[in-house]
């Protein structure tokens, strides 16, 4: 058994391993020209977070994709190019909002230049993507304009907050579908349409994309709570510390809110309070890891994840289906 590509995907075909490989290849160099520019500045903000890693899940995804159609047509390793320029572009915005320090390993754009460069440099990586996917066809325009719409909209209904009287978690999830779903959709949707897969394969693997994505930003919730640091890449509890309403909380304040003990209550009254603190952070952070809401939280990733699986059954069976229902078992993996 070999293994490519984030998450320990194993990939049990040694052919198909060194054709990922090389594609994968392909869109690094690919990614490196998109970022030049003739100011040299610019190049090196827009390379900054390419530089710095990643784990090119998005690529990966379109290039197993492309596995059923043509995984050598012209359009196949561009398109990757371009829904990682588009995730990146998001990175630099992102990373204003939350006003983060780091990302990457390496410090944000936002920290190590300022807003402005951050914000101008993530819409200089759009237009990037875009460029490219104008020379892919008026389909793949319309895919990535529409893809672009529910980025966008997802990080509204994100900075908006729930409607009164919005189920919290309904509308975590509708975040979810719109920040993280809707681009990994596409790598699916994308790399399958550019190998000239017929048209029921690229249906369902845009619906095998979205499904997967959510049960991965579903896991990084729990991961928050759980890690150590290694597998998040971020300081545990880092959401929680922040305020931010990952699904273990959501799902606590609905236990509360539905008859929960006193307990309950309680844990909801420290987290709505003061976490920057060392002493009620670390408090915090333990009761919710022994807490009935982490379980219930793990088992709404696993059941994305399991929804995704079941999507993949009407394609026929080789290492690039086998491939991709071994992302369902990663989202097992990490959240256990």
């Amino acid at each position: 058994m070999t293994v490519v590509g984030p998450f320990g995907v194993s990939v049990r075909d040694p052919a198909l391993e060194a054709d990922v490989q090389a594609s994968l290849s392909a869109v690094e160099a690919g990614l490196a020209e998109a970022t030049k520019s003739d100011v040299p500045f610019i190049t090196e903000t827009a390379q900054h977070l390419a530089r710095a890693g990643g784990k090119r899940f998005r690529p990966l995804l379109l290039l197993l994709a492309a596995q059923f159609g043509d995984p050598h047509a012209p359009g196949v390793v561009p398109s990757a190019v371009v829904v990682e320029l588009t995730h990146l572009a998001t990175l630099y915005h992102d990373d204003i909002m939350d006003e983060a320090e780091m990302r990457r390993g390496v410090p944000s754009a936002n920290a190590r230049w300022n807003n402005s460069v951050a914000v101008l440099t993530g819409d200089f990586l759009f237009s990037r993507a875009s460029t490219i996917v104008a020379d892919l066809g008026p389909a793949a325009v319309r895919i990535q304009a529409e893809a672009f719409e529910r980025l966008v909209t997802g990080q509204i209904l994100e900075t908006a907050g729930p409607r009164e009287g919005e189920d919290p978690i309904a509308h975590h999830l509708d975040v979810i579908a719109g920040k993280t779903g809707s681009l990994i959709a596409v790598s699916g949707r994308m790399g399958s349409l550019m190998s000239g897969a017929p048209e029921a394969v690229v249906h369902v693997l845009a619906q095998y994309g979205e499904r997967i994505g959510i049960a991965f930003q579903l896991a990084d919730d729990v991961l928050d709570i759980t890690s150590d640091g290694g597998e998040s890449g971020k300081t545990p509890g880092t959401d929680l510390r922040e305020g931010v309403a990952t699904l273990p909380v959501l799902r606590l304040r609905e236990m509360a809110a539905r008859g929960g003990s006193p307990d309950d209550l309680a844990l909801c009254e420290l987290l709505d309070g003061d976490l920057t603190d060392d002493g009620r952070h670390a408090e915090a952070l333990a009761a919710l890891r022994s807490h009935p809401a982490l379980a219930r939280a793990r088992q709404d990733a696993l059941s994305f994840a399991e929804q995704a699986r079941h999507t993949l059954k009407p394609l026929p069976d080789c290492a690039a289906k086998a491939a991709l229902a071994e992302l369902c078992d990663a989202v097992a993996d990490r959240t256990s």
